[in-house]
């Protein structure tokens, strides 16, 4: 039986439409999704201004194609690595130095994408504002099921509030990209690793298992 037949122009597509989505995620993370434009990753990316809009249809589908691909880079980057982790305290800090990482190493150019997108389509309405939306909520209930997992796994202490935690160490990995990004520097990222470290000792059963910052 012979393999199925690959349709050359889907391929070619499909190349096109990722070559289009790893230029807008760069470009967004620094300028904002309203930067995007057809003409300009034309321009860019030397393709005709109608094949990039047949791909997308519009401005709007194609800033919502973006968040949707800062979400999957973001998910292979930050949380798909500790996909195996036992759940413990270690897992949580595990979890806070990914995020870290993904932000100092510059995953997106602007630092993390969606702090950058937040602040732009915070106080507006529509799709493209509900997707950032989703897209925030699903992080930050991702780091609440981590931290409860290292609850209910015995290692933090069974009272710890764990939307309270889970907020403190959010807003410290933020500070962080958002001090970095604007000042050029990384004091801030270690700030940031001391910082979560006092509050999960804090929190922990066993403090020593929270790594020492150097």
């Amino acid at each position: 039986m012979s393999a199925p037949r690959v349709d050359g122009r889907v391929e070619r597509g499909n190349r096109t439409r990722q070559s289009v989505l790893d230029r807008t995620v760069g470009i967004a993370s620094v300028e904002g999704l309203e930067a995007l434009s057809v003409g300009r990753l034309a321009a860019e990316l030397g393709l005709s201004k109608s094949g990039v809009f047949a791909l997308f249809g519009s401005k709007e589908e194609l800033q919502l194609a973006t968040v949707r691909e800062a979400g999957r880079i973001f998910t292979e980057r930050v949380i798909r690595p500790l996909a195996a982790d036992p759940a413990g305290v270690l897992r949580v800090w595990r979890l806070c130095e990914g995020w870290l990482e993904y932000s100092r190493g510059r995953v997106f150019p602007g630092g993390c994408f969606f702090y950058e997108v937040i602040a732009e389509f915070d106080a507006r309405s529509g799709p493209v504002h509900d997707a950032v939306v989703r897209a925030q909520r699903d992080w930050s209930a991702h780091v609440e099921r981590t931290v409860a997992d290292a609850r209910d796994a015995g290692e933090l202490h069974a009272g710890v509030d764990v939307p309270q935690l889970a907020f403190e160490l959010v807003a410290l990995m933020e500070t962080a990209n958002g001090v970095a990004v604007l000042h050029g520097e990384e004091t801030a990222y270690r700030r940031a690793r001391v910082g979560i470290a006092a509050r999960l000792r804090a929190v922990a059963v066993d403090p020593a298992r929270v790594p020492q910052v150097p």
